[in-house]
């Protein structure tokens, strides 16, 4: 199946989350994302869920890394969010975590994120 839009999510190497933690804070980033691309690019959103909402989780080295991508996409248009951890586990309170990208096209998000690795 090709596919026209999709979700990036941004997670950082450098926090040694378990398994369980980026999971859950790779969820909270799809969920939020998606609701900022539901209120702003209604288009893009409904595209995407009818294609099967493609999602990719791609990893950068630090926070400074992650902010950069972030910052990118915001200024290109593309709905973006960057989730900051409760701190009730593993991590300090107010650490950030991941950052989403999309649902938006996926030449738009490639141009930005193509570089980075999978997951």
């Amino acid at each position: 199946m090709v596919f026209d839009y999709k979700q990036v999510i941004i997670t950082r190497q450098d926090l040694k989350l378990s398994k369980g933690k980026l999971a859950a804070q790779v969820a909270h980033a799809s969920v939020l994302c998606s609701n900022i691309a539901r209120g702003s690019h209604k288009e893009w959103y409904n595209k995407w869920i009818q294609e099967g909402q493609k999602k990719v989780v791609l990893k950068v080295s630090n926070k400074e890394e992650m902010i950069k991508y972030y910052m990118i996409s915001k200024q290109a248009g593309i709905p973006s969010c960057m989730i900051t951890d409760a701190g009730h586990t593993e991590i300090p309170s107010g650490t950030l975590t991941v950052a989403g990208i999309g649902p938006a096209p996926e030449d738009a998000i490639d141009k930005i994120t193509g570089d980075l690795e999978l997951l």
